[in-house]
C-alpha cells in the first residue's frame, strides 16, 4: 500500500463483494435512552457468512437514531443524554408541537446523530473497538418499536 503523510496503510484484505444479506431488526425502546443493539447485529453478521466487509446499519425514524459509542461505563450515556437535553431542550418555543414537547427536540438530537452507520466487517465479525458498541438512541419519552436495516455485504 502506499505511503503518505500519514503513514503506511496497511492492507487487510482485497477481493470482489460476493454476497450480500439484509435483514430488519425491531428494538423496543423503554423511551429516552440508549439500547445496545451490538449482539443483534454481530448475530446477523455472523449467520450472513460475511468473512470481509462491510455492514450497513439504517433506522427507518426521525425521532430516533444510531451510534456507536463506549459500552464499559454507562455514566457516558448518562453524560450524554444531559449534552443532548442543553442541545435540544425538551421544553423550547418550537413551532412544530403537534406531535408533543418531545418531537421537535428529538428530530433535532437525529439530525445532530446518525441515522445510518457503517462498519467494517473483519474475519467474519464487526471490527468495532474494544470498548464500542452500536446503540439506537430513542429520543422520544415513551416506549416505542423501531425498525433497524441491515445489510451486510462483503465475500
Amino acid at each position: 500500500m502506499r505511503s503518505g503523510r500519514f503513514g503506511r496503510v496497511e492492507a487487510l484484505v482485497a477481493g470482489p463483494v460476493t454476497q450480500q444479506a439484509s435483514g430488519r431488526l425491531i428494538v423496543a425502546t423503554p423511551g429516552q435512552g440508549f439500547t445496545d443493539i451490538t449482539a443483534a447485529i454481530a448475530g446477523f453478521v455472523h449467520e450472513s457468512g460475511i468473512g470481509n466487509g462491510l455492514a450497513s446499519v439504517f433506522c427507518r425514524h426521525t425521532s430516533a437514531s444510531l451510534t456507536i459509542q463506549e459500552n464499559a461505563d454507562p455514566d457516558v450515556q448518562t453524560d450524554l443524554l444531559t449534552a443532548l437535553d442543553g442541545l435540544a431542550p425538551r421544553h423550547d418555543a418550537y413551532v412544530h408541537g403537534s406531535e408533543g414537547p418531545d418531537d421537535m427536540p428529538a428530530h433535532i438530537r437525529t439530525m445532530v446523530t446518525d441515522s445510518g452507520l457503517v462498519v467494517p466487517v473483519v474475519g467474519g465479525r464487526l471490527a468495532l473497538g474494544t470498548w464500542q458498541g452500536i446503540y439506537l438512541i430513542e429520543h422520544r419519552d415513551r416506549p416505542h418499536r423501531r425498525e433497524v436495516l441491515l445489510t451486510a455485504m462483503g465475500g
